[in-house]
């Protein structure tokens, strides 16, 4: 039996940043992190694209708009102030079309409405800052940077065990019980008891939620974006980062061209129903994991309504020369034979029976029990000001 004062479910980069917010805030309180993985930010922080999000797509006065925008900045710093290599290297988002273009300008207000500074472009500038890319206008956002988001969890353990906390993987929460005035955590490495239990579980974080009692009013639905590595002689073909006009009534920003820190270039992700909570590939399926997606009424109505989109998605996913294509709306000289296969990523969306996605982060509390229930991207980008959010929510509830 292990005691601490706070334990948090969950070793990504919202779980231990949430944790490095607590040992900071409370000095000498014992924060423990359990993770059923052995590796570090095994599953959405460790595949993702590793850019930092300048805010410019939330909606404004949102959890996501505020902490996006203010989490580059603290990123940016925490980066500076350890030595992790990054980059502020901007983007342009790129209308095709005159609809698109009328988008774009909504988009720009936007921006400027959650305080990202971005810049319409015309195709004169387009073409002398991205010479490959096609469009009939853009914005330029310059505070869009480029980072390794496992180095940051990686230094974020470091600075939490020399705290005086403790990371421990292989410890997959299978039960929690309230025991008096303590919460006692039940995994494979032994229990856990605690004053306060913060639930920061990602693809899990609704299950861990049912575990603690909660009912959450939604379900997890793994997303899996797939991505494809430019060739190095292909590389110049991009500058820095291309997006698309994102669809206003879907939460994928649809297949673009990143950068990455270590010098690569990635083109994706696509948008495809995953047949497991950590489904990689097509052939990883789960059949609980299926049956509770399919059972479940939001997802049949999400399916109903989007069901053209999602096909699109699947003939990407499935044929080479479709997702090609789809790039080539941007970077028209892109070919098939200029990409290879990358690792894909999960993305954990919440959503409600009624068929409605979760948009902003959602984060609840119940008694001792902090569940951050929602957090895909720009989660990374904002993760060390969602750890403050969540640390104060904690020390709030143990101050009651």
């Amino acid at each position: 039996m292990v005691r601490s004062g706070v334990v948090v479910v969950g070793g990504g980069i919202v779980g231990l940043a949430t944790a490095h917010a607590l040992v900071r805030a409370r000095p000498g309180l014992e924060v423990c992190v359990l993770d059923k993985e052995q590796a570090l930010a095994a599953h959405q922080t460790g595949h993702n694209s590793g850019v930092i999000h300048s805010g410019l797509y939330y909606r404004p006065g949102s959890l996501k708009a505020r902490l996006a925008v203010a989490g580059a900045r603290a990123m940016e710093e925490f980066a500076d102030a350890h030595g992790i290599p990054y980059e502020q290297c901007g983007k342009v988002v790129v209308a095709t079309s005159d609809t698109e273009a009328a988008r774009l300008d909504a988009l720009h207000e936007r921006g400027l409405a959650n305080g990202v500074p971005n810049r319409p472009l015309g195709i004169a500038e387009l073409r002398e800052r991205e010479p490959h890319c096609a469009g009939i206008a853009a914005l330029h956002v310059p505070s869009t940077g480029i980072i390794d988001y496992v180095a940051v969890c990686e230094r974020l353990r470091d600075l939490v065990e020399a705290a005086g906390g403790a990371v421990r993987g292989g410890a997959a929460v299978t039960a929690v019980r309230h025991v008096g005035g303590e919460i006692v955590a039940t995994t494979a490495r032994g229990e856990y008891r605690c004053r306060t239990l913060v639930n920061c579980a990602g693809l899990q974080s609704d299950r861990v939620a049912r575990l603690t009692g909660a009912e959450p009013g939604l379900q997890i639905v793994p997303f899996r974006g797939e991505y494809f590595e430019v060739v190095p002689a292909r590389r110049h073909l991009v500058r820095d980062l291309i997006y698309p006009v994102p669809d206003p009534s879907f939460p994928f920003l649809g297949v673009h061209f990143t950068r990455m820190i270590s010098g690569g270039l990635e083109c994706g992700p696509n948008a495809v129903l995953a047949l497991a909570r950590e489904g990689y590939r097509w052939r990883d399926a789960d059949l609980g994991d299926l049956a509770e997606i399919v059972g479940f009424s939001g997802f049949r109505k999400l399916a109903r309504t989007y069901w053209r989109t999602g096909l699109g998605e699947i003939v990407r996913s499935l044929s080479k020369r479709a997702f090609v294509r789809a790039l080539q709306r941007l970077v028209p000289d892109v070919r098939e034979t200029d990409l290879v296969r990358a690792p894909a990523g999960i993305r954990a969306q919440a959503l409600r029976p009624d068929g409605e996605l979760v948009d902003d982060f959602a984060i609840e509390v119940r008694g001792r029990v902090v569940n951050v229930l929602n957090a895909p991207s720009p989660a990374a980008t904002a993760s060390l000001l969602i750890g403050e959010h969540v640390a104060r929510v904690v020390t709030e509830s143990m101050a009651a």
